[in-house]
């Protein structure tokens, strides 16, 4: 599969973004970042807010690379789409967040204490190491934005 595909099944649709978009979705990633670092906060909140971290760097490479999920299982396939934005090597990333998505999903909806510290810890380890890596491709592959984000 390719992105290319996805659109033509209706996954995704074409999107053209901006320096002001990138940014202000950076702006969200690095505030969540801070705020999943709050002991004051529960566990399950803190799992949540570090998982929206991570989908935003995935919708930054979607966006970058000119697409969007449509709206029908938004979540799943932009944490998908880094397999191809950020290379097959992501596949088991991908995997992951999905499982992250899954959990954030329980503790939002349906059950209290699902997470837990270690899994918050974990997830937020990734999600500064996924910052530094969609940072970095942005300057290699899309000069025209990752200079300026």
């Amino acid at each position: 599969m390719s992105l290319q595909e996805w659109l033509a099944n209706g996954w995704l649709r074409p999107h053209k973004t901006d320096l002001q978009e990138l940014r202000g979705l950076l702006a969200i990633v690095d505030r969540d970042i801070a705020d999943a670092h709050t002991s004051g906060l529960s566990v399950d909140w803190r799992f949540g807010i570090a998982y929206n971290a991570a989908l935003k760097l995935c919708t930054m490479m979607l966006y970058a690379t000119g697409f969007r999920p449509e709206n029908a299982l938004a979540h799943y396939r932009t944490l998908f789409s880094i397999e191809y934005t950020l290379g097959t090597n992501h596949r088991e990333d991908a995997i992951y967040l999905d499982a992250c998505r899954n959990k954030r999903n329980t503790v939002e909806y349906d059950n209290v204490g699902a997470a837990s510290q270690a899994e918050v810890e974990e997830l937020l380890d990734f999600v500064i190491a996924l910052r530094k890596e969609v940072l970095s491709r942005l300057v290699v592959q899309y000069p025209e934005l990752g200079q300026k984000v």
